[in-house]
């Protein structure tokens, strides 16, 4: 059972810091905690989707060769507990949080902050052998980007996002991420036009997997492994995400958060029509998402998540209109999925893992 006070606390922490992103008070908080990152064998994947896949993906095939595998990725649907794990189940973030609070409260630390430092806290608590660590926000300046032992590098894909802090071109991203990548450590590349930038971050070998998830993680975990050594792709099939394109009879629901997300959720949902239950936040691409959107069915529902950056659903509904010949509105997600499933089935729900979440969190 959760700690309901520090959970809490942990929700009342600001997940944005107010004095501009950047590495220094990460590292603080963790010299204050004994710097349980420092020589820490890793696996560190970045990229704009697919990131919590690939790093399940890459932690399943580590424990099956026998590792005790700590894995750290974000954002949860069901729980905080979620992000931290170690040999293969949800670490005791409780203990973990007490660990470092002292100190990320000396520190004015964010949210996130808080929570890689309470990974790598839990990790060590584990006596972990290696880490599968999944950044949250670019690369160069996340908090993840403390890690001194980093053999295999994942970039999964580049797309625009949080320009206001990436860059606005995606070559510009794509070194924002790639800056994780430590002298001669490897890295593995969904996409082949990354190769020069890899190179230029000071990669040793440089390795591209186009085909997703899996095939990313099976090279990652090859090399970090060693080249030589056959990893068994059938720890694969017990790996499953909450909001990953999860079906249910009647209803599929994926967390695709920006448009390339929302393209991939398009091409592997075959011919059927939805109605499409939606929130999108404010700084995504949001008529590109509709437009892509509408191409998997007529009838839409606009709603709004508990983030405080989703669009109002009255604005959403506004904009879905230029896309969709019915677009209803509900404010409330529970009576919008009832809507939704009441104006015709198979339902969509998508545009937020912020949205799932609220979902799965009132049981609906």
């Amino acid at each position: 059972m959760a700690d309901h006070e520090l959970v809490a606390w942990l929700e009342g922490l600001s997940p944005w810091p107010s004095d501009g992103f950047g590495l220094e008070r990460m590292r603080v908080l963790l010299e204050s905690l004994d710097s349980p990152e420092s020589r820490l064998p890793a696996v560190h994947v970045v990229g704009t989707n697919g990131k919590s896949t690939t790093t399940r993906m890459v932690e399943a095939l580590l424990l099956a060769h026998g590792l005790r595998i700590g894995a750290y990725l974000s954002p949860h649907v069901l729980r905080w507990a979620e992000r931290i794990r170690v040999d293969g189940a949800e670490a005791d973030l409780d203990s973990a949080l007490r660990a470092v609070r002292p100190a990320a409260e000396l520190l004015d630390a964010t949210q996130f902050e808080v929570l890689t430092a309470a990974a790598f806290v839990a990790f060590r608590s584990a006596g972990v052998e290696a880490a599968v660590v999944e950044a949250g926000l670019g690369g160069r300046h996340d908090a993840t980007n403390v890690l001194d032992a980093t053999r295999v590098v994942v970039l999964t894909n580049v797309s625009l996002e949080h320009t206001e802090v990436l860059g606005t071109t995606r070559e510009a991203i794509a070194a924002e991420k790639l800056a994780v990548v430590q002298p001669g450590s490897a890295v593995v590349l969904g996409e082949a036009e990354w190769e020069p930038a890899a190179r230029e971050a000071g990669a040793g070998t440089v390795v591209v997997a186009e085909g997703g998830a899996e095939e990313l993680a099976v090279r990652a975990a090859q090399l970090f492994l060693g080249v030589e050594v056959e990893v068994e792709r059938d720890a694969l099939a017990g790996v499953a995400l909450p909001g990953r394109l999860e079906r249910r009879a009647t209803e599929t629901r994926d967390g695709a958060h920006n448009l390339a997300g929302v393209r991939w959720l398009s091409g592997h949902l075959g011919r059927e029509r939805f109605t499409v239950l939606a929130s999108i936040l404010a700084d995504k691409a949001v008529d590109g998402m509709l437009e892509e959107l509408s191409g998997l069915g007529e009838r839409f529902v606009a709603t709004r998540s508990s983030s405080p950056r989703a669009l109002p659903a009255a604005e959403l509904a506004s904009r879905a209109r230029s896309f969709f010949p019915l677009v209803e509105v509900r404010d409330d997600p529970v009576d919008a999925l009832a809507l939704a499933h009441a104006l015709g089935e198979p339902v969509l729900v998508t545009g937020s893992l912020y949205l799932l979440a609220d979902l799965e969190a009132r049981g609906a």
